[in-house]
């Protein structure tokens, strides 16, 4: 049977597009390349993908939390805070892990506020920070006692956009360091133990009435507290700035968002907040996901757990393994979940792995320069 010209070039054709797809595909598999890629991460792919967590408190010559988030394949920051043990030793504890684990830990260092409001204060903090940049800090951490602690010789209260902090902005700046600011509390913490919207927080004030501002109306007002932060970052275009726990705008993803659109420097970290994200996921679910989406360049994968010397090191471990799972799980699949902080069930987000990517690795490691990439 003689074939027409027509069909004899059409077969030709798709013989010819046949042997170019497989010598493609062939090359992708000689090349170990994936022919084509899933769209999302499952909970198998939990300690198969490299993370960082970029807000922890190890305050103890411990190597077991390291040991465990390695596992977890997790690298991590130690925050310094002028909190708790004095802060040149917990330098001297994380220089110490820092040397011991030079592919999975960092450090973020701070100051002190012995001496405030002396010329003194200005000339030691600055010459404890240098040192801390010469020995690998990757950031500074400031702390919630500027504002809420904090009073000069006439009793009245210092919050962060206080002139006197200038100097040291603009040198932190000046160094290429990234501020890790954790000012203000929750929203909950101006509200009657009752009425907080998740059990972690009701926990912890009612472990620290100190900080539970529904008890002290005489203190500075919520609205004080982020007014403060928001005009130092107005006065300091330049600085990179990390917003610790969700910049303190936990409780809305719409009011964090008025933020990050007007102070493109800004980043936050979820440390502690998460909750915060999927209690307003029970009633709009949508909202919070489109959030993410949206400002996914600016969202940064962090805990705040971490051992002191009273630590029970076992159990901090196998917490910390715990909550490492269910974010995951949170945030890679559409699973229904629930959490220990409230009682309503919820959906989980099911981001894209490029949006789950960055939150739990790159934008890390572009808000703070210091991260190396030698973790393998």
């Amino acid at each position: 049977m003689k074939i027409k010209p027509g069909i004899k070039y059409f077969f030709l054709y798709a013989t010819c597009l046949l042997l170019q797809n497989c010598n493609t595909t062939a090359k992708k598999e000689a090349a170990n390349e994936p022919v084509q890629k899933a769209a999302f991460y499952t909970l198998a792919d939990f300690d198969k993908v490299e993370k960082i967590d970029t807000h922890v408190h190890i305050n103890a010559d411990d190597s077991s939390f390291i040991t465990q988030a390695k596992k977890d394949n997790f690298r991590l920051i130690t925050i310094n805070v002028n909190a708790g043990v004095p802060i040149e030793e917990q330098r001297s504890i994380a220089l110490k892990l820092v040397k011991k684990f030079p592919d999975r830990l960092h450090f973020a260092t701070t100051f002190s506020l012995k001496n405030w409001g002396t010329e003194k204060w200005l000339t030691q903090t600055i010459a404890y920070l240098k040192q801390s940049f010469d020995s690998g800090a990757i950031a500074v951490k400031i702390w919630k006692n500027i504002g809420m602690e904090l009073k000069d010789a006439n009793g009245k209260w210092v919050m962060i956009d206080d002139p006197r902090f200038d100097t040291v902005l603009n040198f932190i700046e000046k160094n290429n360091i990234t501020v890790l600011g954790h000012l203000g509390e929750p929203r909950n913490a101006w509200l009657p133990t009752e009425q907080m919207t998740i059990a972690g927080d009701k926990e912890y004030f009612t472990k620290h009435p100190q900080y539970h501002q529904s008890l002290h109306p005489e203190n500075p007002s919520y609205k004080n507290q982020i007014d403060a932060r928001d005009n130092m970052l107005k006065k300091h275009p330049y600085l990179r700035f990390v917003g610790a726990h969700l910049g303190s705008l936990e409780w809305n993803v719409d009011e964090l968002a008025k933020r990050l659109d007007l102070f493109p420097n800004m980043a936050v970290d979820m440390a502690a907040r998460i909750p915060h994200l999927q209690v307003q996921s029970v009633k709009n679910w949508q909202q919070v996901h489109d959030f993410i989406i949206k400002y996914q360049d600016r969202l940064i994968y962090a805990t705040d757990h971490g051992v002191d010397p009273k630590s029970n090191f076992a159990e901090v471990n196998i917490e910390a393994h715990g909550v490492r799972v269910s974010d995951w799980k949170y945030f890679v699949t559409n699973d229904e979940l629930t959490v220990p902080d409230f009682t309503e069930k919820f959906k989980g987000l099911q981001l894209p792995k490029e949006v789950v990517d960055k939150i739990y690795r790159t934008n890390a490691k572009k808000w703070f320069p210091g991260l190396t990439d030698n973790n393998k």
